[in-house]
Formats: C-alpha cells, sequence, structure tokens
C-alpha cells in the first residue's frame, strides 16, 4: 500500500554493515520533486568516507575472508534472501521511491518487481560462472579460471533508483566482488534501505558499502581510487568521459558505462497507427522522458504522418499528470529544478527553430517539477530538439519517405543505446534491426528490458553490457592455467 508519510530510518553513510556519519560531519538535503520541499539530511560522503568504504571492501575481499572462502552457490543463497526481503519490505522501498523520486507509486512498484526479478536471476547465475579445459598442443593440461576482479565501484543515476543498484549489485555479487556504491544525490533513500537489509540478509561485514554524496567529490573518490579496480557508471556522456579518463590516470581500471541516448523509433506506413502511437507513447513519456532509451525521434512515414500526430496528440492530453501517490496518476514530476528548467529550456528552443509545438509545453500546478507531456511536429534533423537528449516528457514527431532514409537518418547520432521499429513487414523489420546501430532493438514493441538479455549502447552510448551473463564479464578477471603432464610411457 502507497504510504506517502513514510518514515525514513536511513539517512547515513553505510560502511562494513555499519550506518555511520560522514567524516566531515556534512550533510546534504533530499528533496521531494512534487513540492520542492525537504524530505531529509542525508549524511553527505567524500574522499574520505570512500577511502574507509574501500579499506573495509578490501578486507572483506581478501583470500580468508568469509566472502571469499563462501560457496558460489551460497552467494547466491544470501542474493535469493535479500530478494525476500525486498518482497517483505515493498511498500516501503515503492513508497520510499516514489518520494524521492516523483515517479508514480504503481510504476515506483513495477521498479521493486523488477528488481527483486533481477537478484533472483544472478541468484541463480552465481554458481554457473565456470571457465573452459582445453585442448592446448604439447604435454599440458590447460584450463581458465574466471575470478572476480575486487573491490568495485559503482554509481548510479536518479532515474531508477532501485532498478539501477539491482544491475549493478546483481552481477557483482554474484562474481564474488565487493562493493562501494555512490547513489545519486537526489534519490539516495532507497539505496540506504537496501543497504540495511543487505546486512539483514547476512552479507558479510564490508562486502557492500554504500556513500551517498556529490558527483565530483565522492563520485570522483571512487573513480580513481588506486585500489579499486572496475568502476560502473550508468549516467550522462559528459560524466561518463570524466569516469574514463579518471579511471584510465588512476590505476586503468576497468569500466563499463551505460550513456545517454537519442534513440530513433521508425513508424511504417503499414503499422496500424492507433498501435503506433500507443508504443510511441509509452517510448517517450515512461518515466516523465527521464529515461536512457526514451525513443524521442519518431520518425513516421509520410503518407501516415498527419494521422499519427493527431492520434499522438490525444494521447498526450489524456495523460494525468499529479501527485505520484493520487490514484490515476500516470505522470509525475520532474527530478528537480535543474532538470526541470532544462526541459523547459529545450521546449523554448524548439519553438524558436521551427517545430511546431502540437500538445504540452507548459509547467503543471504552482509547486514540484511538473511539465506537461509535450509533442513538436514539423521536426527536423537539424533541430537542437531533434540532436540532443532531452531527458524529459518532449516527443518530436519526424517525417521520412523511405526506409533507407529513415536507416541513415536513424543512425546518423553519436548515441546508439536503443532503437525501435513498428511494421507489419517481417523483411522491414529484418533489415532494420540488423542496420541500425543500437544496442537494443525492439520490433512491435519498446522498452522491452529483460534480465536474461544484455543491454547497453553503442558510440557514445556506452561501454560494456548490463544484465544478463554479458554483464558478469566485467567483474571477472579470466586466468589460464597450464600444467605439464608426465611424459608418455
Amino acid at each position: 500500500m502507497a504510504n506517502p508519510n513514510q518514515e525514513i530510518k536511513y539517512t547515513k553513510i553505510f560502511i562494513n554493515n555499519q550506518f555511520v556519519d560522514a567524516v566531515s560531519g556534512k550533510t546534504f538535503p533530499t528533496v521531494n520533486p512534487s513540492t520542492g520541499k525537504k524530505l531529509a539530511d542525508i549524511a553527505e560522503g567524500d574522499k574520505a568516507d570512500v577511502e574507509l568504504a574501500v579499506k573495509a571492501a578490501k578486507a572483506a575481499f581478501v583470500r580468508s575472508s568469509t566472502w571469499r572462502q563462501m560457496d558460489a552457490s551460497g552467494r547466491g543463497a544470501l542474493l535469493w534472501k535479500l530478494s525476500t526481503l525486498m518482497e517483505r519490505d515493498a511498500n516501503v522501498l515503492a513508497s520510499l521511491e516514489s518520494l524521492d523520486n516523483g515517479k508514480p507509486f504503481p510504476n515506483a512498484m513495477y521498479d521493486v518487481q523488477g528488481s527483486i526479478k533481477t537478484f533472483r536471476y544472478y541468484a541463480g547465475l552465481a554458481d554457473k560462472v565456470g571457465g573452459d579445459t582445453i585442448p592446448s598442443d604439447g604435454p599440458h593440461f590447460t584450463y581458465t579460471r574466471k575470478e572476480p576482479v575486487g573491490v568495485v565501484g559503482q554509481i548510479i543515476p536518479w532515474n531508477y533508483p532501485l532498478a539501477m543498484l539491482a544491475w549493478k549489485w546483481g552481477p557483482a555479487l554474484a562474481a564474488g566482488c565487493t562493493i562501494v556504491m555512490k547513489p545519486a544525490e537526489q534519490t539516495p533513500l532507497t539505496a540506504l534501505y537496501m543497504a540495511a537489509l543487505s546486512k539483514e540478509a547476512g552479507f558479510p561485514d564490508g562486502v557492500i558499502n554504500v556513500v551517498p554524496g556529490y558527483g565530483p567529490t565522492a563520485g570522483g573518490a571512487i573513480s580513481s581510487h588506486p585500489e579499486i579496480r572496475k568502476v560502473a557508471f550508468t549516467g550522462s556522456v559528459e560524466v561518463g568521459k570524466i569516469i574514463m579518463a579518471a579511471a584510465a590516470t588512476s590505476n586503468l581500471k576497468k569500466v563499463s558505462l551505460e550513456l545517454g541516448g537519442k534513440s530513433p523509433l521508425v513508424i511504417c506506413e503499414d503499422a496500424n497507427v492507433d498501435q503506433a502511437a500507443m508504443i510511441a507513447y509509452m517510448a517517450v513519456f515512461e518515466n516523465q522522458g527521464q529515461c536512457c532509451i526514451a525513443a524521442t525521434r519518431t520518425f513516421v512515414h509520410e503518407s501516415i504522418y498527419d494521422q499519427f500526430v493527431q492520434k499522438a496528440s490525444e494521447l498526450a492530453k489524456a495523460r494525468k499528470v499529479g501527485n505520484p501517490f493520487a490514484e490515476g496518476t500516470v505522470h509525475g514530476p520532474q527530478i528537480d529544478d535543474t532538470q526541470y528548467k532544462k526541459i523547459l529550456g529545450y521546449i523554448e528552443v524548439g519553438q524558436k527553430e521551427g517545430a511546431k509545438l502540437v500538445t504540452g509545453g507548459k509547467v503543471v500546478g504552482n509547486e514540484g517539477y511538473f511539465i506537461e507531456p509535450t509533442i513538436f511536429a514539423n521536426v527536423t534533423d537539424d533541430m537542437t530538439i531533434a540532436k540532443e537528449e532531452i531527458f524529459g516528457p518532449v516527443q518530436s514527431i519526424i517525417k521520412y519517405r523511405t526506409l533507407d532514409e529513415a536507416i541513415e537518418r536513424a543512425n546518423n547520432t553519436s548515441f546508439g543505446l536503443a532503437a525501435g521499429i513498428v511494421t507489419n513487414d517481417i523483411n522491414k523489420a529484418l533489415t532494420f534491426s540488423h542496420a541500425v546501430e543500437a544496442g537494443s532493438v525492439w520490433v512491435n514493441t519498446y522498452l522491452a528490458v529483460v534480465n536474461q538479455a544484455p543491454f547497453g549502447g553503442y558510440k557514445q552510448s556506452g561501454i560494456g553490457r548490463e544484465l544478463g551473463k554479458d554483464s558478469l564479464e566485467g567483474y571477472l578477471e579470466t586466468k589460464s592455467v597450464s600444467i605439464r603432464l608426465p611424459a608418455k610411457v
């Protein structure tokens, strides 16, 4: 049951299975984006706190530690136990997520259930990570071992706080690593609650550490720390480049980056317009448009363009914006004042550059950070709203003539995270799927992210993959062992 008055129990840094104040004694506010008012003061971690967290994580990773001596199936059992505790406290987690992030409560609960499934997927994979035996030349027995990289740093965003935590913790723990995580400063509440659940589940001291704080300080300390062996980041391209540079200049730590997108969704002339408009609607307005895979470039065939724009407008106008805890709300606020003003700025630029504002574009209410679902028509590829990631509820509908043209224009971007096509022609579906430069491609659907399939991007949308078996590779080293055998007799 949704609880807009949910108690906030955990506001301190979590190191070595204990909640502690920041070394500096500093705190920072986390704000409810529905009201713009402070929810709680959170301990502000920085370099000193990261140092303590790394020390704890290193101690938990020594060969003789409880964690390193634990069977792989034991790690899986702990992950499963954590998922059952999340199930027990699902209402608490979802309420905290809605308060801190602003997403409607049913969406927050969907994220909770999805995160439970993520942990259970990796619980099942924990004892299935193995190497190979290799038929090497000469009198040798050769095999490979998969070993955890060690202490890993993880920096997660504010748009899907709990889901991104699960995407990071799941494979790292299944692989046997220890963790120092920094949640986004806008949304630390569910990460700190999960830290408490991890202790209750029985994870040994130092295996999981959570240091809330700001990117340049806490995040910078993680990405440049010489004893962290891998850093995983989800967020903007700009910050991803900073993290990659810090990883290179510190100790050449492994890096996985899941970054931004400007994803295309191509609507073919044979598509059912009602169905296509609904797919596009969900693809762009999900999570208030604060979604890295949002299909903000909607390419529509010229023969159905006007009909599609009309239908898209009807859907956007009917979308209920408001209090995340109110029944029937499907669209909450933007995350904070900075993002709110950025989105409004893009809407203004879109109009100045000649795009047709079909619907939306205005603020909603007199408190919080609410913006109407917004649709632009007559958008051209050279417009700012067609090129830059807005990260808000803004759909740009673009006209095209041929599929080849649509593919070329879809690929004409520095991003490559996701793409989609709506068509009843299997040849068009396969041609597009094979030609488009994107890590995830969806046909007659969108946002079909599943735990079993790898997720990540081409080009500046990132390095490495989340989810699926592929994500484990970023947390593992491969060791080759060769043993000389006795000579034949």
